[in-house]
């Protein structure tokens, strides 16, 4: 069945920055449109970046310039670049296949990103 795993999380200061990693399987990756998510306490999910399958990437205006999402097909495995993390950037990040922007399939588990001094 399709399953993601996303890694790369942690605690980072205002400023700093991570690397995300999702990886898939049980999906023909080069075929579909990839997107990262994010879900705040009290919050409901966002999609925060999206790649149409290597063609063209789009963001979310709050993090537009910020983050950079990248695939690497070969490895079944696409990326969210973080560089100046805010402390509003704290959520638990998800990654799904999306079909016309919307995700289609069970959410992994996501990994905490928190943002703090």
């Amino acid at each position: 069945q399709v399953q993601f795993v996303e890694s790369g999380g942690g605690l980072v200061q205002p400023g700093g920055s991570l690397r995300l990693s999702c990886a898939a399987s049980g999906i023909i990756f080069w075929l579909y449109d990839m997107g990262w998510y994010r879900q705040a306490p009290g919050k409901e999910r966002e999609l925060v970046a999206s790649d149409t399958s290597g063609r063209c990437t789009s963001y979310a205006d709050s993090v537009k310039g910020r983050f950079t999402i990248v695939r690497y097909n070969a490895k079944n495995t696409v990326y969210l670049q973080m560089n100046s993390l805010r402390p509003e950037d704290t959520a638990v990040y998800y990654c799904n296949r999306l079909a016309r922007g919307v995700a289609t399939d069970p959410w992994g588990q996501g990994t905490q990103v928190t943002v703090s001094s």
